[in-house]
């Protein structure tokens, strides 16, 4: 049986009637929209609308070894490992803040920065908050000045080995574990 061909829809098929913000701080906002759904019924719809843009980005040594920053997920209650990454605000582009996460995080400086994937929608179904994925290569050591509300840990380990754990689910955040995966598939590891 032959595959169908990818669809495209150019309208929504939801009609919003309202939208009430519910809940604002300077990083999101919930909003609660009253909808017509695709079906014809009526109900709500809940959107978080991210301030900022994320951004992650994979620092690759001239001998194979990338960096992983460790601190505890206060939402998830648990220690994680994953690639630099943070919000890009307004007025800043995506590869100025990989860079400036990069030097705060971990303490490096890049000569290039460049791009791995952007525009991914991290969860499309209840947030608008994409992400922009860099390679960072050239790479010397500097002095890490991560903000007030992070307690990093820094780990210099093989490439590979960031794969393997991202392949093994012992990295869980999202665009840590798309990052390596895609540098793994493009054949980028060296």
């Amino acid at each position: 049986m032959p595959l169908s061909p990818p669809i495209t829809v150019e309208t929504s098929p939801w009609t919003t009637l309202s939208r009430q913000s519910i809940y604002q701080n300077p990083w999101i906002r919930v909003r609660e929209d009253q909808v017509i759904n695709p079906s014809g019924g009526r109900g709500i719809y809940g959107v978080v609308e991210y301030q900022n843009h994320a951004v992650g980005v994979v620092p690759i040594d001239d001998e194979g070894y990338t960096w992983l920053v460790g601190q505890w997920r206060y939402c998830h209650g648990s220690y994680e490992w994953e690639i630099p990454e943070g919000g890009c605000p307004p007025g800043e582009s995506p590869a100025e803040c990989a860079e400036r996460e990069l030097l705060e995080e971990t303490g490096l400086h890049a000569k290039s920065i460049t791009p791995l994937l952007t525009g991914l929608q991290l969860s499309n179904s209840t947030t608008n908050e994409v992400c922009d994925l860099f390679v960072a290569r050239g790479l010397t050591q500097g002095t890490a000045a991560p903000e007030e509300t992070e307690k990093l840990h820094v780990w210099r380990l093989p490439l590979s080995e960031a794969i393997a754990m991202a392949l093994e689910g012992r990295i869980k955040d999202s665009p840590s574990v798309i990052a390596l995966l895609a540098i793994a598939a493009r054949g980028q590891c060296s």
